[in-house]
């Protein structure tokens, strides 16, 4: 019988650190100057060549908050991959949610519609890591005695 995807289960933390190479693929061009103007580049010309818009002229604020979110999410990134726990998942999930909603926010206000195979990777990565916390009774943080992901025993914590 199949055990259910949990917070605390392997499979779960596997889930969270592969949402975290994902994002480092898809962000890491965003934390510079230089290869935001690459990735800024690129996105407008693959937009252009499929007819899903061209992106707007590229600015010193545009390129700042890009930069910011880039960096910022190289970080939230690197913490998952080193160390996947299910809070992780749990919050990156509700990030997902935000980063969801302000797209679809952009795309019904005329952004290029090259964004939405973002967005649809966003929703996915969310679903998948927020599913698994739905209140049905069966979903904890620890649903064996092996303990927390760390794989400490059941109260071990602190020692």
């Amino acid at each position: 019988m199949n055990r259910p995807l949990t917070p605390a289960r392997p499979a779960y933390l596997r889930v969270v650190r592969a949402s975290a190479w994902y994002d480092l693929a898809v962000t890491a061009g965003f934390a510079t100057p230089w290869t935001y103007t690459l990735v800024h580049n690129a996105l407008s010309s693959l937009g252009d060549s499929l007819g899903l818009g061209l992106l707007p002229a590229l600015d010193p604020w545009q390129t700042l908050y890009a930069n910011l979110m880039g960096s910022v999410v190289i970080v939230w990134a690197a913490l998952r991959i080193v160390r996947p726990l299910p809070l992780h998942g749990l919050l990156d999930g509700i990030a997902r949610i935000l980063f969801s909603s302000w797209m679809a926010y952009a795309l019904a206000h005329d952004a290029p519609r090259i964004l939405w195979p973002f967005l649809t990777a966003e929703i996915a990565w969310g679903i998948v890591q927020l599913a698994p916390w739905r209140p049905n009774g069966h979903t904890t943080l620890v649903d064996d005695p092996v303990g927390p992901a760390d794989g400490r025993p059941l109260g071990a914590a602190g020692r």
